[in-house]
């Protein structure tokens, strides 16, 4: 086949993908990194700025403490979700009946619709007749309700319905990794006399060390990127207790819910989005550095 007509070839396979990547991709970053110096609201006159989007950035306090509410919140579910996964998965991949049924229930909250879940979840944790202060009130294990959207539990709260949703999702990678172990490896070291724990931290650890760091990696990215069932549940609330970066984002660009902070502004808000972004690929550059770091111990 002549060099022209697999060249030719090549352009008509890729261009498709090169107009939805310059449409949804390019365009759209581009169209941010213009409106951050302008004070637009997404209709009418478009004002230049220069930077004062950014110092507004800086002085604004809401912006800052969702940073920090979205660090404790990735923090926290990442501490549950990883752990438990990978708990799952094991008892999972041992032979016993019923295993397929149990992936698929624990695998089924990846698949159902995030506001679905959240609205199950707010009827659950309902301070006055949800199930959940019902059972705990019936065992004697609470005196009273608890107001579980309260200042003091709406952080915790959010983090157990999130870590609920995602644990499938982590446990059925830990899933593949585990079935690609030798299992020549285990029985070999039972022969030596190995015990469970020791197999387990002398053999499943270090051979599931590149896929723990590719999940872990994933785990992140999701979890600093997470709001919705933050919105569906709280809107950020009470008194800004879990508002996370993105929903901050959101409620600046699209301010339908009445947690919204003010009118929308584009402008503003495609600054933070940026600073947003930077904030994300900070943290995820970090922890490439770290997994490097990991690459020693595994």
């Amino acid at each position: 086949m002549p060099k022209w007509r697999r060249l030719q070839e090549n352009v008509l396979f890729l261009f498709p993908s090169v107009i939805l990547t310059l449409a949804l991709g390019i365009y759209p970053l581009v169209w941010v990194l213009r409106y951050m110096f302008y004070d637009y609201a997404g209709y009418g006159q478009e004002l230049f700025i220069g930077l004062d989007n950014f110092r507004r950035l800086f002085r604004d306090q809401l912006f800052w403490d969702s940073v920090v509410n979205t660090m404790i919140f990735a923090g926290g579910k990442l501490l549950l979700t990883i752990p438990l996964s990978l708990l799952l998965a094991v008892i999972l991949n041992a032979g016993f009946r019923g295993r397929n049924l149990l992936r698929a229930v624990y695998f089924m909250p990846t698949v159902v619709s995030t506001a679905v879940i959240s609205v199950v979840f707010y009827i659950l944790f309902n301070a006055y007749n949800g199930m959940v202060n019902q059972q705990l009130l019936k065992f004697g294990a609470i005196g009273e309700p608890i107001n579980w959207f309260g200042p003091d539990y709406a952080m915790l709260t959010v983090i157990l319905v999130a870590v609920w949703g995602a644990i499938g999702n982590y446990m059925l990678l830990f899933l593949a990794g585990l079935q690609n172990i030798p299992r020549d490896l285990y029985e070999s070291a039972a022969m030596d006399g190995a015990n469970g724990v020791q197999r387990f931290r002398h053999i499943t650890v270090p051979m599931l060390g590149p896929v723990m760091q590719v999940i872990i990696m994933l785990a992140i990215i999701a979890s600093l990127k997470g709001y919705e069932s933050i919105m569906v549940m709280t809107e950020g609330g009470p008194i800004g207790k879990t508002e996370v970066m993105y929903l901050y984002l959101y409620k600046l660009l699209f301010p339908v819910s009445t947690g919204s902070p003010v009118e929308q502004q584009i402008g503003y808000g495609s600054a933070v989005g940026f600073a947003t972004a930077l904030i994300v690929g900070a943290i995820t550059l970090l922890y490439s550095y770290l997994s490097r770091k990991m690459n020693r111990v595994f």
